[in-house]
C-alpha cells in the first residue's frame, strides 16, 4: 500500500501548536497536552461534535471551507486559553481592573474576554491584510482591464509579504519559537500515525514536519486564489454593469470582505484535493505552501514529540490513567509519560 492510499485509509488527524504543547483532534474529541516546568504532562480530553454533524448542509462542498475557518478560529482560541491554564505556573495577582471585571461579568468574564481577542484577532487580520494592500494600490491610476489585473495582483504580492513578514519576525521571538517547534512535532506526529508506526519519538522525528493539510497551506492557497477569484470578478461586474469595484476604496474593501467565504470555500476544497493526491501537478502546487511552513515549523525536541503523542493517543482513545486535577485533567510525569509511549509503541 502507498503512502498516499494508506494515509486515506484512516480519518484526517488535524491540530496546532498551544503554548508549551499541542491540541489534536480526532473525529470525535479533543485533546490536549502541555509541559509543565517540572516536566509533568498535563493532558485534557473534550468530546467533540463537528459542525457537519449538527447541521448536515455545513459540511456541503464549498460551505464546509468557511464554516471550518470560522470554527477553528474559535477552536483555536479555546486550545490556546485552556492551555495557558494547564501549565501550572502560579497566577500573578490581579489588578484592580481585573478584579471589577470579574466582579461585574461573573463567571462570564471568560467568554467576553475570549470573545474580544478574537474581535481584536479578526480586526488585525482585516487591517494588514484588506485595508492595508488595498490603501497601497490606491495609488495606482485607474484605466482597463489590464489596470485592474495589476491591481489584482499587486494587492495579492503584498498580502503574501505582509504574511511572510509577520510570520517570520514573530518565529524571532524565544515563546514564539517553541510554539513553531511544537507545531513541528504536531506535524511529525501526524505523519507517523498516518504511516502506521508506532507512536514513538524516535519513529516520528523521521518524518517531514511540512505537512500539505496545515493551516500555514490554507493561508497561502487562500491568498493566491484570492488574486485570481477577484480579478475575474471584477472583470464580470465591470462587462456586466459597466461598473468598477475598484473605483471606490471602501467599495473595494467591502467587496473582498463580502466574498471572503467564497475564497475560502474554494480554498478549502483546493487544500483537501491537493493533500489527498500525489500526482507530479498536485506535488508541484503544494510546493509554496509547504515551503512557507519552513518558517511556521521547526525541529522538534523528543520532549516536545512525546507532547505531541500524548495528545494524539488522548484525542484517539481516552485519558490516560494518572492523578487527576480537580478540573479533570490527568497529570503524568516524565517518567509515567516515557512508559505510556513504550507500552503502547
Amino acid at each position: 500500500m502507498s503512502k498516499a492510499e494508506n494515509a486515506c485509509t484512516r480519518p484526517d488527524i488535524g491540530g496546532q501548536a498551544v503554548i508549551e504543547g499541542v491540541m489534536m483532534k480526532s473525529p470525535d474529541a479533543i485533546a490536549i497536552a502541555v509541559r509543565r516546568e517540572n516536566g509533568d504532562i498535563a493532558v485534557k480530553r473534550e468530546e467533540y461534535v463537528s459542525p457537519a454533524k449538527k447541521h448536515a448542509w455545513m459540511g456541503k462542498p464549498f460551505i464546509r471551507g468557511s464554516v471550518n475557518m470560522v470554527h477553528m478560529m474559535a477552536l483555536g482560541m479555546h486550545a490556546l486559553s485552556d492551555a495557558a491554564n494547564m501549565l501550572g505556573t502560579p497566577a500573578e495577582e490581579p489588578t484592580r481592573f481585573e478584579k471589577w471585571l470579574s466582579k461585574t461579568l461573573g463567571k462570564s468574564v471568560d467568554k467576553i474576554v475570549m470573545g474580544v481577542a478574537m474581535i481584536l484577532a479578526v480586526a488585525l487580520s482585516v487591517g494588514l491584510f484588506i485595508l492595508l494592500p488595498n490603501l497601497i494600490i490606491k495609488l495606482i491610476p485607474e484605466g482597463g482591464n489590464g489596470t485592474l489585473l495589476l491591481k489584482n495582483l499587486l494587492s495579492g504580492i503584498i498580502r503574501i509579504l505582509i504574511l511572510v513578514g509577520y510570520i517570520y519576525f514573530a518565529g524571532k521571538i524565544p515563546n514564539m519559537h517553541r510554539t513553531f517547534q511544537y507545531h513541528g512535532s504536531e506535524h511529525k506526529t501526524v505523519y507517523c500515525h498516518e504511516a502506521s508506526q508506532p507512536l514513538t519519538p524516535e519513529n516520528a522525528q523521521r518524518f517531514s514536519r511540512l505537512h500539505p493539510r496545515c493551516g500555514t497551506s490554507f493561508l497561502f492557497i487562500t491568498f493566491f486564489l484570492s488574486i485570481l477569484f477577484y480579478s475575474v470578478i471584477d472583470i464580470l461586474i465591470r462587462i456586466i454593469t459597466g461598473y468598477d469595484l475598484g473605483a471606490h476604496y471602501l467599495v473595494r474593501v467591502l467587496s473582498r470582505l463580502v466574498l471572503l467565504p467564497c475564497i475560502a470555500g474554494i480554498s478549502y476544497e483546493v487544500l483537501k484535493g491537493l493533500a489527498h493526491s500525489e500526482t507530479p501537478l498536485s506535488r508541484v502546487l503544494r510546493w509554496p505552501g509547504l515551503q512557507m511552513q519552513r518558517i511556521t515549523t521547526q525541529p522538534p525536541t523528543d520532549d516536545m514529540l512525546e507532547v505531541a503523542i500524548i495528545s494524539m493517543k488522548t484525542a484517539l482513545t481516552s485519558l490516560p490513567e494518572g492523578e487527576k486535577t480537580p478540573e479533570g485533567w490527568v497529570i503524568l510525569t516524565r517518567e509515567q509519560a516515557k512508559e505510556k509511549i513504550a507500552s503502547e509503541a
